[in-house]
């Protein structure tokens, strides 16, 4: 079960100022391709125990390469290939923990005879297989392009637990925003005026308003790659529509059932992060709930965020709806 359901099923029963964290592992992924040229000519002149290394690659943060014995490890029998994942950061680094796999590419560049550890701890050493292919089962015609092998390799390290800040809106059925969640840790705080905290990407946010991308050039930093913004003046109901409009680009569900006043504040926030589409649809949802008793407070909002259209929609409901008895003035000429 998702926490986003879980934290729909206890605001339902009333518990409205609510938030989640979940702890999961800490997980990056990097792949590399080695590629060793005239694989038989260095068969031929390369010794058992001999082996040829890959350029360093980075995945999760450290640094590794590839060794490829084309004649067995030192002391095997030498009718293997043997292959292992090296550790090249760990003076820089410290350990790491990593699962991993290794294939061979066939002609078709599908991987083909592929091994795999689900986890293993490196301390500045390697990992790997002593007997990866028997040299009998290397297809020249199905491995070798023009002499070449190529080996993949996929790592995935794991650093430790985290805590990971939850959405502040329900993702089901939002694939891009879940997808982003899922993926990418937040890696901003926004801080409201009633003290609550809510949790934002940096790159989503500077992408979808201007203001935003200002705010956070100048926002404090809790870690190197962490950011604070203080956003005093708004309240986190109206912080969390405008998040979910900003991740999903569609308006919030409730903005056509939500009190005047609320969508009022909405269209306030979408005015003063440039946000125009939300702007315009919180026009378009406050036209259609103007009244004798918001009437006023509508079109004071027209004028102070410049939205004609709702001015427009104003000025015709009192039109509409205003009954003069203005009475024709006589003139007498003496």
């Amino acid at each position: 079960m998702s926490t986003s359901v879980i934290l729909s099923a206890m605001r339902g029963a009333g518990r409205q100022q609510i938030t989640a964290s979940t702890v999961r592992a800490k997980q990056a992924s990097g792949s590399h391709v080695f590629r060793i040229e005239e694989f038989t000519r260095a068969r031929e002149k390369l010794a058992n125990g001999i082996a040829v290394m890959s350029s360093p690659f980075g995945a999760g943060g450290h640094d590794w390469f590839i060794k490829c014995y084309p004649n067995g490890v030192p002391g095997g029998a030498g009718n293997h290939i043997s292959l292992f994942l090296m550790h090249d950061s760990h003076a820089k680094t410290g350990d790491a923990t990593a699962a991993y796999k290794m294939s061979i590419l066939d002609k078709a560049l599908k991987p083909s005879c592929t091994k795999f550890e689900h986890e293993r701890h490196f301390r500045g050493d390697g990992w790997g297989w002593t007997e990866f292919m028997g040299l009998q089962d290397l297809d020249r015609d199905k491995y070798l392009v023009e002499d070449c092998l190529s080996i993949l390799c996929d790592v995935t390290t794991t650093d430790g637990l985290r805590a990971a800040a939850e959405p502040p809106f329900d993702l089901r059925g939002l694939q891009l925003a879940e997808a982003i969640w899922n993926r990418e840790t937040a890696d901003v705080t926004i801080h409201l005026g009633d003290g609550e905290t809510i949790a934002a990407h940096r790159w989503v946010l500077e992408a979808r308003s201007p203001v935003l991308k200002a705010d956070l050039a100048f926002a404090s930093n809790t870690t190197a790659d962490h950011l604070r913004l203080f956003v005093n003046d708004m309240d986190a109901d109206v912080c969390k529509s405008l998040l979910r409009f900003i991740y999903t680009d569609s308006p919030p569900p409730e903005l056509e059932t939500a009190p005047p006043k609320n969508v009022e504040r909405l269209l306030a926030a979408a005015d003063r992060f440039q946000l125009e589409k939300l702007k315009l649809l919180c026009v378009e949802a406050l036209c259609k709930k103007i009244d004798a008793s918001s009437v006023a407070a509508a079109l004071a909002l027209a004028e102070r965020h410049g939205c004609p259209t709702l001015r427009e929609a104003c000025a015709q409901f009192l039109v509409k709806n205003t009954t003069t008895h203005e009475q024709p003035i006589s003139t007498s000429v003496f």
